[in-house]
């Protein structure tokens, strides 16, 4: 029965890891994986991660499930952190999943549950969004949301697909740190966007991955909040991947904003029985070392601190990879305006190929670079390969 099976192509990303790793030139540089790297290279473990680590390992009693729904504090003090107090606590429903792709797959499931057959998706976006919401059975409008060789969010063709949106459609957002763009929306623009999704009747589907890496913690949340506090309903996908370095450790949570509690409830009880049967329960180890970090005013300050050590290093890669660029593209200075990991540069698949084999640069074809990749005394060597294509 095996046979009847078609071979399907290896993901580009994780075939990206395995050439790199299997090239042996010194000097290169790896462009691709969606993680952060310090000066040194590696992906470091915060300390308040290391703290609260060792504090489970004293304390912890029990490696029992902990039920669909995942751990209660967790959700709590997370939504706290994405959300804020502005909406009633009991009028949000969360569910811990795994990792920043179990929320948003969670979340579609949902949608096609409602009888929610279509998802707007502005392109390009996070690789994995629409594999995500073919799977879960969502018909996908798209619409052209940045243009690469200017640099810059094409905010009316977000617009239009808002208000050709029918009523009852969802639609992708991105909170900040828009992966694989870096592309910035405004305040004013947030305000546009959250009285077209309520006037329209969308479910917006926000996706926050970076919150933290981009303007600040609060900063990075500011136009996902003044959404919540406008339309009646949404969704929200968090990861704790980037923002605690929890990368391995597969910590998520999706969490939806309804009108009363009798529908958190609703709600809650719809997303745990997709949970299990799905994955039935989500991992524990890293959302109990965030329920610990924020939950511990000290651990607290301390992984706020570094989380701002690596934007501000982050910020400062940007400014001076974006100076080395303009060289050739003047446009490219729009990346040091940009925010979180990731920009995407006018190059075309052949000169992706070409820094790959002559310069063991290594980034998708796509153009899309990982910033947070880079070490400061390789950015101007960098810069000036790209530049020289």
């Amino acid at each position: 029965m095996f046979d009847a099976l078609d071979r399907q192509p290896d993901d580009p990303l994780l075939a990206l890891i395995g050439l790199f790793r299997k090239d042996e030139r010194t000097g290169k540089v790896d462009l691709g994986v969606g993680v952060y790297r310090d000066e040194t290279g590696r992906t470091p473990i915060f300390r308040a991660v290391k703290a609260a680590e060792k504090r489970l390992l004293e304390t912890q009693d029990s490696k029992a499930y902990i039920g669909p729904e995942g751990d209660p504090v967790f959700l709590d003090q997370l939504w706290e952190l994405v959300g804020g107090d502005m909406i009633e606590r009991s009028h949000v429903a969360g569910v811990q999943t795994p990792g920043g792709s179990g929320a948003p797959r969670l979340g579609a499931d949902l949608i096609a549950r409602m009888d929610g057959r279509g998802i707007w998706l502005g392109l390009p976006s996070w690789p994995n969004h629409a594999p995500i919401f073919k799977a879960a059975g969502l018909d996908i409008a798209t619409y052209d949301f940045f243009d690469i060789p200017s640099q810059s969010v094409i905010f009316d063709n977000l617009v239009s697909a808002l208000e050709g949106a029918a009523a009852g459609d969802a639609v992708l957002l991105h909170a900040s740190c828009h992966n694989p763009t870096g592309g910035v929306l405004s305040e004013a623009q947030w305000m546009e966007i959250a009285a077209l999704v309520a006037e329209r009747g969308l479910l917006p589907l926000v996706d926050l991955a970076y919150q933290g890496l981009g303007r600040g913690l609060d900063q990075d949340v500011a136009g996902l909040r003044h959404l919540l506090g406008v339309v009646p309903e949404a969704l929200v996908a968090v990861s704790c991947s980037k923002s605690f370095g929890l990368y391995r450790e597969r910590t998520g949570a999706i969490f939806a904003r309804t009108s009363s509690s009798a529908s958190a409830d609703r709600v809650r009880s719809n997303l745990a029985g997709l949970a299990r049967t799905s994955y039935s329960m989500p991992p524990d180890h890293g959302a109990a070392v965030v329920r610990t970090i924020l939950d511990d005013p000290e651990l607290r300050r301390d992984w706020a601190e570094e989380l701002e050590t690596m934007r501000l290093r982050m910020t400062g890669l940007r400014r001076s990879l974006a100076e080395g660029l303009r060289t050739r593209w003047q446009s490219l200075g729009a990346v040091a305006d940009q925010e979180g990991m990731f920009s995407m540069l006018p190059l075309s698949e052949a000169e992706v190929m070409r820094l790959r084999t002559e310069h063991a640069i290594y980034m998708p074809t796509s153009g899309r670079i990982n910033i947070a990749g880079l070490k400061t005394a390789e950015v101007a060597e960098v810069a000036g390969k790209f530049s020289s294509l």
